[in-house]
């Protein structure tokens, strides 16, 4: 967890307690230590939000305080309907899911007569779009984030079987497929995997600290210019 979501996660904890609660509770709630606790409720606190307490008796919220609702007018929300609806065409299954969760919350925070426009259905996307990954593509896109080596078992055109271990760089969505770009240990060069032709998909423990950022640029350059 980043430090900006646990200090959310904080602040939600906080908010929803009965009573005072010490730093050795939220520590065990977030799963960290009690001095990550301390500062993160002092960073709270430098932020002016209304924290009261000490370290040894408990924190708890102060009344009347609540995080600040998202506002988006009519056409920013069209937007997000659309653009999570697009995700149906990805074939990819954890961010369809998550498509669905990120609807719900952005509906449940918006003024009713701006939020209701977030389940319309007057804004349609077809689902016609790439296959549907074998694979978790949850796993890729975390080995893209840790920049960490994948073994990938994977089927070219000619249902010809390779075993590859890769540097996982992007993910692009095209229309009709979604391709894993990477740089191939077997080729020493970039390549890029159909998403739908990857059989098998495995984290190694093996990671690319850095390099990342300068493997994408890389890589950037070789693509076609529209």
């Amino acid at each position: 967890m980043g430090r900006s979501d646990r200090l959310f996660e904080v602040i939600q904890v906080l908010r929803g307690a009965r009573k005072p609660l010490t730093a050795e509770a939220l520590a065990e709630r977030l799963e960290v230590n009690k001095r990550t606790i301390y500062r993160d409720i002092a960073a709270l606190q430098g932020m002016r939000i209304p924290i009261a307490g000490e370290a040894g008796i408990g924190y708890v919220m102060r009344r009347g305080f609540d995080l600040p609702p998202l506002m988006f007018d009519a056409d920013e929300v069209e937007a997000i309907v659309v653009g999570l609806a697009l995700l149906q065409r990805t074939g990819d299954r954890g961010l369809q899911a998550s498509a669905t969760g990120v609807g719900a919350k952005i509906a449940e925070v918006l003024p009713p007569a701006i939020g209701c426009g977030v389940d319309r259905g007057a804004l349609q996307v077809s689902k016609w779009g790439a296959p549907s990954a074998a694979i978790d593509m949850k796993a890729i896109r975390q080995a893209i984030r840790e920049e960490r080596k994948l073994r990938l078992g994977y089927r070219d055109a000619q249902e010809r079987a390779t075993r590859r271990t890769v540097k996982p760089i992007a993910i692009v969505y095209y229309i009709q497929s979604t391709v894993l770009a990477a740089w191939c240990e077997l080729r020493g060069d970039f390549r890029h995997f159909r998403i739908d032709r990857i059989a098998a998909c495995k984290a190694l423990p093996e990671r690319f600290p850095g390099q990342g950022a300068g493997l994408r640029k890389a890589w950037e350059v070789t693509q076609p210019k529209d």
